[in-house]
């Protein structure tokens, strides 16, 4: 069973696949300076980008994590998550508020799918 590391850093790697599974560093927005609904559209296009690299898509989406700086912005968080998980493909999931890394960060995502069958 081998293990692939993409975009690997000192740190972290943004992707790691094993055995079939791709695991996701956490994501976050591309401006933090946006509310909570662009920083969640924004960073659902992040895991797009990363899934389509790695060989899956949303529809694969095994389990997510989410972590938002404050339960205030729980609903409006749901209302991007909502229209953007594809119906009928909702993954395992838990939301927690939590200390960002950044003061602006409002959400984070980690994320674990499942590769796409050729």
């Amino acid at each position: 069973m081998s293990i692939e590391r993409l975009e690997t850093a000192t740190r972290m790697s943004r992707i790691v696949k094993h055995n079939g599974t791709i695991y996701l560093c956490g994501q976050v927005c591309k401006d933090a300076e946006q509310g909570i609904t662009e920083q969640t559209s924004s960073m659902l296009e992040k895991v797009d980008a990363l899934l389509a690299q790695a060989g899956s898509d949303r529809e694969h989406i095994l389990s997510a994590t989410i972590y938002v700086k404050d339960m205030s912005y729980f609903a409006e968080m749901n209302a991007v998550w909502d229209a953007w998980v594809p119906e009928g493909h909702a993954p395992a999931r838990a939301c927690v508020a939590a200390k960002m890394a950044r003061e602006a960060l409002l959400v984070e995502i980690s994320v674990v799918a499942a590769e796409k069958v050729a």
